[in-house]
């Protein structure tokens, strides 16, 4: 069956804004930008634009993902939010609900990723010529069924977090493209971003953002 983009209505949810940044709580089912086609221009930066026409992308979540999102609102905030982006200096916590009891309450999972060029946008993992991708979790609670976790990405990889648990036997619920069966059968991905850590590109002051899970 081929994918049909059908975003949701609502608003999107301002969890801050000065001069500088933009922060926002995106819902699960928006694109971050506009995806090829006219039926994919609708996406979270064109809805913000209308009350911000200067807002500038730093980073994306996926379709699927909802959670904390920053974006620069002058050339400079961008530059510096992305530098800390791309130096790893940002602290980024998500919540997921995962397939299966898992036994451990913390761990690490370290595989490298590549694209899956014949089945794009899948990634996948290669350990000659995959990008470093390291993913550090811990356990909130578990059922017989499922499991739910808190997961820290320590690089920034396109569906790190996503192949990381997959490849580790416990897939997240709702995943399109790496759960089967039983765990892809959910209203949508049960992945968010829960928390987002960094330094306002004005002040230097350390700023911390949380929305709310909404599974």
């Amino acid at each position: 069956m081929s994918f049909v983009y059908t975003p949701p209505p609502d608003p999107p949810v301002i969890l801050h804004a000065d001069h500088e940044i933009l922060v926002v709580d995106k819902q699960s089912g928006l694109l971050s930008v506009p995806g090829r086609g006219d039926d994919r221009s609708d996406c979270l930066i064109n809805r913000l634009r209308g009350a911000f026409p200067t807002v500038l992308l730093v980073h994306r979540l996926d379709l699927d993902t909802s959670g904390v999102m920053v974006f620069g609102l002058t050339p400079h905030a961008q530059r510096q939010l992305s530098k800390q982006f791309e130096e790893r200096r940002t602290k980024k916590t998500y919540i997921a609900r995962v397939a299966g009891r898992v036994a451990e309450k913390t761990g690490t999972v370290e595989l490298p990723l590549i694209v899956d060029w014949p089945n794009r946008p899948r990634q996948k993992v290669d350990f000659e010529q995959g990008k470093p991708a390291k993913t550090d979790w811990r356990v909130v609670r578990t059922t017989d069924e499922e499991t739910r976790i808190r997961l820290y990405p320590l690089t920034g990889r396109s569906h790190q977090l996503r192949v990381h648990m997959a490849e580790s036997g416990h897939p997240i619920l709702g995943d399109p493209l790496y759960a089967t069966g039983a765990a892809a059968d959910h209203p949508r991905l049960m992945l968010h971003a829960e928390s987002l850590r960094f330094k306002h590109p004005e002040s230097g002051v350390q700023m911390n953002f949380l929305a709310k899970s909404p599974f």
